[in-house]
């Protein structure tokens, strides 16, 4: 198979992809009409599917999301410079990211605020992300250049998850549902710690035995992710199905 072949179903990717970003502004996740999700169709990454510029997310439909294709060598003019930056260097360098999420949601935004930023492992839903987060420490504005996205693709190596120091987090999948629970996790995960934190009390830090296992645990239940994303699609479906269109 050729590696510019879609494989994944274009369709089914509209409608989760825009189910994605629907749900998002309905958690409060979002942040005006910036930040993007993605998802690659090709199995090289060249060809993949994102929200178009400046759309808030609680009104994007599965087709307004933008068909991008890197081979073309130009930005397609209803994409943000900063997510063709960003995601256009993740699925070209690490092709096996066929879903990258970048939020700035403003409780894990505070936590990757913080020096130093991390997950410190407080409980159940923290300890997910024990030892497999990376940090980015190198903030220099707003990420609109090539070079920048490939940095910061650079320092993902074999984590799929990356608290970007100042700015945000980015978070990447193999599929659109398992991407959304774990952004979704994430930032329940920093109101935890930083609610925590706000006490002025010692936290009461897991041990990394059971941090460990605790992320293996969650390593585990990759269907429940799925389960978690397709049950919120049913809410959609009942309350704003147009996100299918």
């Amino acid at each position: 198979m050729d590696a510019m072949t879609n494989v994944i179903d274009e369709t089914q990717a509209r409608i989760d992809l825009a189910a994605a970003l629907r749900m998002t502004a309905r958690a409060g996740m979002h942040e005006a009409v910036a930040n993007h999700y993605s998802v690659a169709l090709s199995a090289d990454g060249s060809r993949f599917l994102i929200n178009p510029k400046w759309m808030h997310w609680s009104r994007v439909r599965a087709s307004d999301l933008v068909l991008v294709d890197l081979n073309e060598g130009i930005d397609p003019v209803n994409v943000d410079r900063t997510a063709m930056a960003i995601h256009g260097q993740v699925h070209k360098l690490c092709p096996a990211a066929r879903v990258v999420m970048h939020l700035h949601p403003v409780t894990t935004t505070a936590l990757a605020s913080i020096n130093p930023p991390g997950m410190p492992p407080i409980d159940q839903n923290s300890a997910r992300y024990f030892n497999r987060l990376a940090v980015d420490l190198q903030y220099g504005g707003m990420a609109n250049s090539d070079e920048e996205g490939a940095r910061l693709a650079g320092l993902l190596g074999n984590k799929s998850r990356l608290l970007m120091g100042n700015h945000g987090v980015m978070i990447t999948a193999e599929t659109v549902g398992e991407a959304w629970d774990d952004i979704y996790t994430f930032d329940r995960s920093a109101q935890i710690v930083i609610a925590a934190m706000s006490t002025g009390r010692p936290l009461l830090t897991l041990s990394d035995e059971a941090a460990e296992q605790t992320a293996i645990d969650w390593e585990g239940i990759k269907d429940f992710s799925i389960a978690h994303f397709e049950e919120m699609k049913l809410v959609l479906d009942a309350e704003c199905p147009d996100y299918r269109d």
